[in-house]
């Protein structure tokens, strides 16, 4: 059974279905990350929750996504239902105590639990790109925008702040082209429509301040237990890209902010990844590679990543080879490539001479999976066919009654819940561009008023500099010079025939 320095997570099972023995996480490997896979319905929420209590018990704060809801329930304390409790007395769990845990909520858009936001400069071009889904051409001039605001000390932290950088380049293109590369109009407007896409998929609520402090997901109790923090993910999920984004965002903040601490007792923390494929469909090869390096390195921080998805197949080899603690439950087999996903899923293991362990992970039952954990000096486990211990708290979710209690009662309460908006890109733009505008305002009013020459009567058809004030007239002022023109012409002629007939009669 599980103590101290280990989580237990169920019994293995000997060919005659009989006990064996317990099958437990050593807490010092913990930070060697870890891999949860198996086909709809078969079990993974519940491993997951399973390992998150055992952390949150030995003092290791967790992180989690909850995609259906479900996972809320670990807030609550469980109840004894009956096929728990037979899967308490199978795995020899004795006592069998409830208990709840406690959890900080957490939701991207505010809903269903604290905000949680996150600055565009944070982001960073990289994951902006990924977000966005950006050509090559159009993560040029994204690397560009964010190389200038650095050099000219503009601050992007929302959504307005970006769309206002983006848009004075459109205005300066020429010039930022002979300094930084090309910079053009077309690329700039498709960057600004994409960021209106995302204003409208709800974007703009996770993009500014004040921003996640991770040390709020640190948190432990005083009685010593980690805190739990849920992302609620459900209404995130219509969003795939933004989910994995985010969720990306957060692990490089974690390597970046936390010391070396090389390995320990136990994890600093512990984040599970469940979607993981999303993380890693249609990725640039450039982000793949900054997952691989995050993912090998983030253990020297203490802590650990475990992904959770349907497939083996959905993550890299080279991220692959990095997750040390294996649960695999039951995946089907109906097509080639869920085939390949069972042979490959097989020869990850550590073999057992006991049974084909490709033919156990189609026969696998509910609850039931396919277990490999690291040993002393972590080396992989001998692969054990295990019953997965029953929660101790909730299985289901929470009601939404019972969810504000837990929000109003978070230790982040009213940390996050209203937004700041101080002056960034986006004002510090708008007061440059008036600046110019008032500079361009005076210069011409200093230049008009230079002039020594007026011409009295006619100030309001000539400007005070002596020339037009337009050069284009009206159709009642072309008719009325015309006539005048005429007009005077026949006087004149009339006169110059007087003066010379009076002249000649003279003579």
């Amino acid at each position: 059974m599980a103590d101290d320095t280990s989580i237990f997570i169920g019994a293995s099972r000997k060919p005659d279905d009989s006990y064996q023995r317990a099958e437990e996480l050593l807490l010092r490997y913990g930070n060697r990350h870890g891999l949860i896979t198996g086909a709809t319905g078969t079990g993974k929420t519940v491993s997951l929750q399973v390992l998150a209590e055992g952390f949150s018990n030995a003092g290791v704060p967790v992180f989690c996504a909850d995609i259906k809801g479900d996972l809320s329930g670990i807030a609550m304390m469980g109840e004894a239902k009956d096929f728990l409790v037979k899967r308490a007395e199978q795995v020899k769990l004795d006592p069998y105590q409830f208990q709840e845990f406690p959890v900080i909520f957490w939701d991207l858009f505010g809903e269903q639990g604290h905000p949680i936001r996150a600055t565009i400069s944070e982001m960073g071009p990289l994951l902006m790109s990924r977000l966005m889904n950006l050509t090559e051409a159009q993560e040029g001039v994204m690397n560009i925008a964010f190389r200038i605001a650095d050099e000219e000390g503009l601050l992007l932290l929302d959504l307005k702040d970006l769309q206002a950088l983006l848009a004075n380049m459109a205005d300066r293109a020429d010039q930022l082209s002979a300094r930084y590369g090309n910079v053009t109009k077309p690329s700039v407007g498709a960057i600004q429509r994409t960021l209106l896409v995302l204003e409208s998929q709800g974007a703009a609520n996770f993009f500014g301040e004040p921003a996640l402090r991770i040390a709020d997901l640190m948190r432990t109790t005083r009685d010593g237990r980690g805190a739990v923090s849920v992302l609620a993910a459900d209404k995130l999920m219509m969003n795939p890209r933004l989910y994995a984004t985010f969720l990306l965002w957060l692990m490089s903040e974690l390597f970046e902010e936390l010391p070396e601490v090389g390995d320990l007792e136990r994890p600093k923390l512990v984040f599970f990844f469940d979607e993981a494929h999303l993380l890693f469909e249609d990725a640039p090869k450039v982000l793949i590679d900054r997952v691989e390096q995050v993912v090998r390195l983030i253990r020297s921080k203490g802590v650990g990543v475990f992904f959770v998805t349907q497939n083996p197949l959905d993550i890299p080899e080279k991220v692959l080879a990095q997750l040390g603690n294996r649960v695999q439950h039951a995946l089907r087999a109906y097509t080639p490539r869920e085939q390949q996903a069972v042979r490959t899923a097989a020869e990850t293991f550590r073999p057992n001479p006991d049974f084909d362990c490709a033919t156990a992970i189609t026969q696998l039952a509910t609850g039931e999976a396919l277990v490999s954990m690291l040993e002393d000096k972590g080396v992989p486990a001998m692969v054990q066919r295990t019953l997965i211990r029953p929660p101790s708290s909730r299985l289901g979710p929470i009601t939404p009654d019972e969810r504000r209690k837990i929000i109003a009662e978070s230790p982040v309460a009213g940390q996050y819940d209203q937004a700041v908006d101080r002056e960034s890109a986006f004002e510090m733009l708008q007061k440059k561009t008036k600046e110019a505008q008032d500079a361009e305002a005076q210069a011409q009013q200093a230049g008009s008023g230079g002039s020594r020459w007026t011409i009295p009567g006619f100030d309001d058809v000539l400007g005070t500099s002596g020339r037009r004030s337009s050069n284009r007239q009206t159709v009642a002022e072309a008719a009325i010079k015309s006539v005048v023109r005429s007009v005077g012409s026949s006087v004149g002629r009339a006169i110059v025939r007087g003066i010379l007939g009076s002249l000649a009669r003279g003579r």
